[in-house]
């Protein structure tokens, strides 16, 4: 397997799109529709005349490959980036931007919302408005614990658009909980990352939260 040979480590929240030849992500789907067939039949499902189960194996394959999960075997999407000639140097918020994900435990979805605030520099590069929500649903659509992907995120919009200042906030409702388990429905799950200027000065983290509510 090319991922071993090179070490490179292909955890549930790894982008490993690099590693992915031409024809083999069909070759992927095929794989996965031919082992959750095996899961149905596990589960005592006569998917031959169960016409509601039929092509399951098949849909959920493509919805793991092509949809939920397509953050693992996409490249990062194009992002247009502009310099700051005018030399912004305020604060700025991004969202609610809408979020879905799964976790890594049950692949139960993770629903929410992400803030992102930002304090440019005159070295920053800015990127289009709807650039951070595809970031945002790219780095999302794998499986996953909320706390490692607000890392994630933070991490690429830190390389990305160099800021004093990056804070982001995100809120979600986690299946896992509300589906199985205690059956909590009302329970949601809030986790922030906070870097430079938004770490070290009180006065501009407090407005960034007072302002995403």
């Amino acid at each position: 397997m090319r991922l071993v040979s090179a070490g490179c480590r292909h955890h549930a929240n790894d982008n490993i799109a690099d590693f992915i030849e031409p024809g083999e992500l069909e070759q992927l789907q095929a794989e996965v529709q031919a082992q959750m067939q095996g899961v149905l039949r596990a589960l005592v499902i006569d998917t031959d005349s169960d016409h509601n189960t039929q092509d399951t194996a098949k849909r959920v394959a493509k919805m793991f490959v092509q949809e939920i999960f397509k953050g693992r075997y996409q490249p990062m999407p194009a992002v247009t980036e502009f310099p700051n000639v005018t030399r912004l140097n305020e604060l700025m918020i991004v969202g609610p931007i809408t979020v879905r994900s799964a976790c890594s435990h049950h692949l139960c979805p993770i629903m929410g919302k992400v803030w992102i605030g930002l304090l440019p520099n005159e070295h920053s590069n800015l990127i289009g408005l709807s650039k951070y929500a595809r970031i945002c649903d790219w780095i999302m659509s794998r499986p996953q614990i909320q706390e490692e992907a607000v890392t994630m995120l933070a991490n690429e919009l830190q390389e990305r658009v160099q800021p004093d200042g990056l804070a982001i906030v995100m809120e979600a409702d986690h299946f896992c909980m509300h589906w199985r388990g205690v059956k909590d429905s009302e329970s949601k799950m809030t986790n922030s990352v906070m870097r430079g200027s938004f770490m070290k000065d009180p006065h501009l983290r407090r407005e960034f939260l007072s302002l995403i509510r």
